[in-house]
C-alpha cells in the first residue's frame, strides 16, 4: 500500500463447467476482488501464546474477511457458520435489571431486537454468496467448512456452494435432529431438524472418525452380548465358536500371535458405534439449564461445536465463525486448545463473547500456575504461561518434575499424540484482543440505525414511502443497509421503484433541469456507487449525492452518551455513579430514581497502566446472574493512567481515563 494505494485481493475464478447447474437471482453479479479495511485494535486480554492470540472483531464480516486476507489467506483450518436462515423473524434478548424480577414493575425488564432474519430472496443469496467467495480464500489447502442452515434456504445454500467450492468439494450434509416443543402443528410434519453442510477445499481435508459413548449401541455388542465380560471384551474361554463373522476376528488374532488363544486372552474388544450423518444425541440448549444458557437467540449447544472442531480439526488449528452470535464456536475452541478468530455486526455478540471467553480463560487457568498435565491419561489438566510441569493422577499436590523427568513426559506424550509442537497438543490459547473493522462503533445494533441516522442527519422522515427514508434540503433521501458497505446490488431496489413517469413528466417541462436530487446515506461504499445509479439512469439528469457515514460523518453523535462519576479515595478507585442513557431511556427510568447503579451494569474492566491506545483490563468484575458489579476496587501500587470501561446491559460502554 505505498503512496496511499488501496490494497486490493483478486479471487481465483472458477471455470464454468458444461452441464453443471448454476443458481440465477436478479441482482447477481460477480465477485472478483476486494480491498483491505483497516482495524482497529481496542482492548486486550492475556497475553500471546506461543506467538498467538485469538482475535474478536466487531463489524460486517465481508470487511473483517476482506482485513483478515492481508495475514490470513490460506491459513483458518476450520470455519463454521450459522448465518441467518431467512426465517421471517426478528431475534430479541431479553435484558432484566439486576436484583430486580421481572414481575415487580414494568420498567424492569424489556426484550431488545438483535437482529431482523427478514430479506428479499435475491438479496439473501447475493450477501452469501459474497461471504463464501471470502471464506474460501481463507481456508487452507486441508481446511473445511461448516455452514449450519434449516429448510428455509438449505436447497439454495447447497447449489452456491456447489458453485463456489465445486460439487466435487462437497464432504457431507450433517443432519442435526433435536427435541423441542413443537405446539399444535396440523398442516405438515413437525420441522425438528437443522441442516449443515459441509465442503472442503481440496481432496487432502483433515477428518478425524468420532464415535458414540456407548459401545453397548454397537452391532457387535447386541450380537455376542452373551459372551461379552468385563465390560467389552471376548476372551478365549467363551467366544461364538460358529460365528462366521466372529471367526475372521479370530484368525486375525491367531496370526498376529501365532498360537491359539488362552483362556484369558483378549480376542476381540468391541468398540464404540461411529457417529454418522444423523446426530440425534445432541440436544439445544436447555432454556432451564443456567449454567449454558446465555439469553442470546439463536445459541447453539456446545456439545454440537464440539463435534464439529473434533472432527475436522487438530489442536493448534486455526478455526473462524464470522457469524459468532453467543461466542459458543470461540469458546469451545478455546477449550480443547485451537487458535481462533472470531467476528460479528452485533455489539450485544462481542459483549457476550468476550465475557464468555473471560470467564473459561480463568476455568482453564484459575492460578496462572504452570502447564499441568495428567500423565497416566495422557490429557491436559490447565495451561498458563511459563514453564511446563506435570503432575500423576495419585499425586496429592503437584509434583514439579525434573529436566529430564519432563523431558521423559513429553516423549510420552508425543508417543501419544504423535508430533506435537506445541507442549504435547495441550496448550489451551486463552489470550484475546478485540478490534474495531473500518471503525465500525456507529451502531450497537444495525436493527436501530434507520431511525438514529434520520435523527443524527435531521432528516425528515416518510414512514408511509416504498422508495425514500426522507428528505433533507430538498434531496431525496436513501439510507442503503448499514450492515455491510453499500454495493451496486443495492441500488436494486430503488431504482425498481422510482417514479419513471413522474421523470419523465419532468424531463419533459425543465430538460436542462435535474429530475431528482438524490442522496444516497451509507456506511462505506464501492467506489464506483454514484457513477452505476448515474449510469442507470443516463436517459435522466439526476443531482446525485453520497453521504458516507465513515468518510463524511465521521463525528456524528448517534446515541446519548452515558455518564459516571469516577473518583480516587485514597488507595480505592470509587465508581460513585452510573447512568446509562440509552437503557434508562428504554426503562423509563430518570437519574433520581436510579436506587442502585450497579443494577444497570453488565461488566466492568479496568486498565491500570493505560498507554493512551490499547486497553489491557487486568480487572474483569464481571457478576453473575444473581450478583452485581462490586464498584470499589484497589489501586495497585506504581499504577499511572487508569481506563475504565463501564458496559451497561445494552452491551453499550462508556469509557473513562481517571488521573
Amino acid at each position: 500500500m505505498e503512496n496511499g494505494e488501496q490494497l486490493t485481493f483478486e479471487f481465483e475464478q472458477r471455470p464454468t463447467i458444461k452441464g453443471f447447474p448454476e443458481l440465477r437471482w436478479t441482482g447477481k453479479r460477480p465477485y472478483r476482488a476486494t480491498q483491505y479495511y483497516p482495524a482497529q485494535l481496542r482492548e486486550t486480554y492475556g497475553s500471546e501464546q506461543n506467538g498467538w492470540i485469538n482475535k474478536i472483531f466487531w463489524g460486517d464480516n465481508l470487511q473483517v474477511m476482506s482485513h483478515l486476507l492481508k495475514d490470513y489467506r490460506g491459513q483458518v483450518d476450520l470455519i463454521y457458520i450459522d448465518p441467518p436462515f431467512d426465517s421471517k423473524a426478528d431475534y430479541k434478548r431479553k435484558i432484566e435489571v439486576r436484583g430486580v424480577g421481572s414481575a415487580e414493575s414494568d420498567s424492569s425488564s424489556f426484550e431488545e431486537k438483535q437482529y431482523g432474519d427478514i430479506w428479499t430472496n435475491d438479496e439473501y443469496l447475493q450477501f452469501m454468496y459474497e461471504r463464501l467467495l471470502l471464506m474460501r480464500e481463507l481456508l487452507s489447502n486441508r481446511g473445511v467448512i461448516i455452514l449450519h442452515c434449516d429448510y428455509h434456504k438449505s436447497h439454495y445454500l447447497r447449489i452456491v456452494m456447489d458453485e463456489v467450492f465445486g460439487s466435487d468439494r462437497f464432504v457431507n450434509e450433517i443432519i442435526w435432529y433435536y427435541e423441542t416443543y413443537q405446539g399444535a402443528v396440523k398442516k405438515y410434519f413437525p420441522r425438528k431438524h437443522d441442516n449443515l453442510f459441509v465442503y472442503s477445499k481440496t481432496d487432502t481435508y483433515f477428518y478425524e472418525m468420532q464415535y458414540d459413548n456407548d459401545y453397548k449401541n454397537s452391532i457387535n455388542y447386541k450380537r455376542w452380548e452373551s459372551y461379552v465380560v468385563d465390560g467389552n471384551k471376548i476372551k478365549g474361554a467363551n467366544y461364538p465358536v460358529n460365528d462366521s463373522r466372529f471367526t475372521a476376528r479370530l484368525n486375525k488374532w491367531i496370526r498376529e500371535n501365532g498360537r491359539q488363544p488362552n483362556p484369558d486372552d483378549v480376542i476381540f474388544e468391541i468398540q464404540s458405534v461411529s457417529i454418522n450423518s444423523v446426530w440425534k444425541d445432541i440436544k439445544p440448549v436447555d432454556p432451564k439449564d443456567l449454567n449454558e444458557k446465555l439469553n442470546y437467540p439463536t445459541q447453539k449447544p456446545a456439545a454440537l461445536l464440539d463435534r464439529i472442531i473434533r472432527s475436522f480439526s487438530k489442536p493448534g488449528d486455526i478455526v473462524f465463525d464470522c457469524f459468532m452470535g453467543s461466542g459458543t464456536t470461540q469458546a469451545v475452541a478455546m477449550k480443547l486448545g485451537r487458535r481462533f478468530i472470531g467476528a460479528d455486526i452485533n455489539l450485544g455478540a462481542i459483549q457476550t463473547t468476550t465475557k464468555r471467553l473471560l470467564a473459561i480463560a480463568a476455568e482453564l487457568n484459575p492460578t496462572r500456575k504452570p502447564v499441568t498435565y495428567d500423565i497416566n491419561q495422557l490429557q491436559p489438566l490447565m495451561v498458563a504461561e511459563g514453564t511446563p510441569y506435570f503432575v500423576s493422577e495419585s499425586a496429592d499436590e503437584d509434583m514439579e518434575l525434573s529436566a529430564s523427568g519432563y523431558s521423559d513426559g513429553l516423549d510420552c506424550l508425543k508417543e501419544k499424540e504423535g508430533n506435537i509442537s506445541v507442549l504435547g497438543g495441550g496448550v489451551k490459547y486463552t489470550g484475546f484482543e478485540v478490534y474495531n473493522v473500518n471503525n465500525y462503533d456507529f451502531f450497537r445494533n444495525p436493527v436501530e440505525a434507520r431511525d438514529l441516522l434520520i435523527e443524527a442527519l435531521e432528516i425528515q422522515p416518510f414512514p408511509q414511502s416504498d422508495v425514500w427514508d426522507g428528505e433533507l434540503d430538498g434531496r431525496m433521501v436513501k439510507i442503503m443497509p448499514v450492515n455491510r458497505i453499500a454495493t451496486k446490488a443495492d441500488l436494486k431496489e430503488l431504482l425498481a421503484n422510482l417514479p419513471y413517469k413522474t421523470y419523465e413528466k419532468r424531463k419533459e417541462e425543465n430538460p436542462n433541469q435535474p429530475v431528482e436530487r438524490i442522496t444516497i446515506v451509507c456506511m462505506g461504499h464501492e467506489s464506483d456507487l454514484k457513477g452505476a445509479l448515474e449510469q442507470e439512469l443516463a436517459e435522466y439528469k439526476v443531482d446525485v449525492q453520497i453521504v458516507d457515514i465513515l468518510r463524511d460523518k465521521a463525528d456524528l453523535q448517534l446515541k446519548r452518551d452515558s455518564e459516571a462519576e469516577i473518583v480516587r479515595e485514597g488507595s480505592k478507585l470509587v465508581i460513585r455513579a452510573f447512568y446509562p442513557m440509552n437503557l434508562m431511556q428504554k426503562l423509563s427510568i430518570q437519574k433520581e430514581y436510579v436506587e442502585d447503579w450497579r443494577q444497570l451494569v453488565d461488566s466492568i474492566m479496568i486498565d491500570w497502566n493505560y498507554d493512551g491506545v490499547v486497553m489491557q483490563p487486568i480487572v474483569t468484575d464481571v457478576p453473575g446472574k444473581n450478583e452485581m458489579v462490586k464498584g470499589i476496587y484497589d489501586i495497585p501500587e506504581g499504577c499511572g493512567t487508569i481506563k475504565v470501561k463501564i458496559t451497561d446491559l445494552l452491551s453499550e460502554s462508556l469509557e473513562v481515563e481517571v488521573r
